[in-house]
């Protein structure tokens, strides 16, 4: 089966207001697409859509050819999903949640132990197994919450704002750790650094106002607008807050 993701005219409403206005997109194994956006642009709704956390008002999500909608679990597996905040159990050790993750994704003893040392040696975590999460880092916690995305080694990856609270020497790690990756996956991810963007995709989402208004590789953004990915970033999104 084919490693890919698909949005098909994706829409959310709040409250009077729209979210998200029909995005659509398809990503195959060896993207690593960002969602680029403002605050409110609309990227951590859609984000919820695609992993089936939150219900599209009008729309669908495919995973490897199966609508995540209609068979949610059998979908579900395919996808690691670090959320924004990445909530995790604070009573709970490193190793203990871990574990747990492990259960709940019906990974067997066997399997577990060896998917709990190639991600804890992956994400640098053996100095922290045996503290309560609620004792941790912001740094900390975040890699965690990759830790738990990854543990069951899923086809798609999708990331709200993965290096956010880490350290300049965390956030390389982690972009390494995204590119080392990226070769047998399909990994989305939200960030607000042009910088990041530029570092580990080959494929940006640029999202404002709850549209879709760019679908390009980086290099393409930049030819278009004076080799700048932060002037495509301002006149895109400026343009749209312009007609909004």
């Amino acid at each position: 089966m084919t490693i890919s993701i698909k949005a098909i005219s994706l829409s959310k409403n709040y409250a009077h207001s729209t979210v998200v206005d029909n995005i659509s997109f398809a990503a195959n194994q060896g993207d690593v697409v960002g969602f680029l956006g403002p605050n409110g642009a609309g990227k951590t709704t859609t984000m919820r859509m695609l992993t089936g956390y939150l219900l599209p008002d009008a729309g669908s999500v495919e995973v490897c050819g199966i609508n995540i909608h209609t068979k949610p679990m059998l979908a579900k597996e395919k996808i690691g999903y670090l959320p924004e905040g990445a909530p995790l159990y604070p009573d709970m050790s490193v190793l203990e949640f871990l574990k747990f993750v492990g259960r709940v994704r019906k990974i067997g003893t066997k399997s577990l132990a060896d998917r709990l040392e190639q991600t804890i040696d992956r994400i640098q975590l053996h100095t922290v197994l045996g503290k309560r999460i609620d004792n941790l880092s912001k740094g900390f916690k975040r890699r965690v919450g990759i830790a738990q995305a990854i543990l069951h080694d899923p086809e798609i990856l999708i990331m709200d704002e993965p290096t956010d609270g880490l350290d300049p020497n965390q956030k390389l790690e982690v972009r390494n750790l995204i590119r080392e990756m990226a070769k047998d996956k399909v990994i989305i991810l939200s960030t607000h650094i042009l910088e990041e963007v530029d570092a580990v995709c080959n494929r940006i989402l640029l999202i404002a106002g709850g549209k879709l208004l760019a679908d390009k590789r980086p290099e393409e953004l930049m030819l278009a607008h004076q080799n700048s990915l932060e002037k495509a970033f301002l006149n895109l999104t400026q343009g749209q807050q312009d007609r909004t």
